[in-house]
């Protein structure tokens, strides 16, 4: 920027700055987002030919903590597949009640930290106490935005979002922020259930199809490095950061 370019925005209205501002964003979210008829467990708002689905609110958090989701998920095969180790510094986003929060603090140890993040408050609240209940002090509950994990750049290993991606209202900001907060060669783990799959009981708008997350994912900076189907209902699509 010149001099005299600067000069020139140092003396402009602060609400001309701002409405300015405003205006690219906007711009730039429609260049990303697409609005369409609104479907029944949808938002009316597509990206890349998908529309996104509605948020599980936190009255539904009995549904996260259910007895029979280990057997439905298998997170203990989930978790085998993350390669967790003592010392990392990993990310739960969509964290909800932190139930993989929880699961992966003992498996990084007392060295190693578990960022719970969620956009509710009310989730962050039912999280934190859980985990203080289970005295897990390595977890840290993390408010965070709409379009913004709230993370320190370069400061994680691993980021993992559990049924998560699909609901984001945006996703291409939010995985741009995920980018940013992993260290150099971090991975992104996007579990989803599978579209592909008629058998799987979940509303088709709350899955999606391994081509649909390798399609959304190039769009960052990350590479795909595979895909697990080793879990009864969902994928487990992994990336690494560039």
């Amino acid at each position: 920027m010149t001099p005299c370019r600067r000069t020139i925005l140092r003396w402009l209205p602060a609400s001309w700055l701002a409405a300015a501002g405003m205006k690219v964003l906007a711009q730039n979210e429609t260049a990303l987002y697409t609005r369409t008829r609104r479907s029944a467990d949808g938002i009316g708002k597509s990206y890349m030919g998908r529309e996104i689905s509605g948020v599980m609110g936190w009255q539904g958090a009995a549904w996260l903590e259910r007895e029979e989701r280990e057997k439905e998920e298998r997170g203990d095969l989930l978790l085998r597949e993350l390669g967790l180790k003592q010392g990392m510094t990993v990310a739960d986003i969509g964290a909800g009640t932190g139930y993989y929060a929880r699961r992966m603090a003992p498996l990084v140890g007392s060295s190693g930290t578990v960022y719970a993040v969620d956009v509710q408050p009310e989730m962050i609240r039912m999280l934190g106490d859980l985990a203080k209940k289970a005295h897990l002090s390595n977890i840290r509950p993390v408010l965070c935005a709409v379009d913004n994990v709230r993370l320190p750049d370069a400061s994680i290993d691993l980021a993992i979002m559990v049924d998560v991606y699909h609901e984001l209202e945006f996703p291409y900001q939010v995985m741009e922020s995920v980018v940013r907060a992993l260290k150099p060669g971090g991975r992104v783990v996007l579990v989803e259930y599978r579209a592909e799959d008629p058998a799987v009981p979940i509303k088709p708008l709350h899955k999606m199809s391994e081509a649909q997350v390798k399609k959304e994912a190039a769009a960052q900076a990350l590479v795909y490095e595979r895909t697990a189907n080793t879990l009864p209902w969902q994928h487990v699509v992994v990336f690494r950061k560039k």
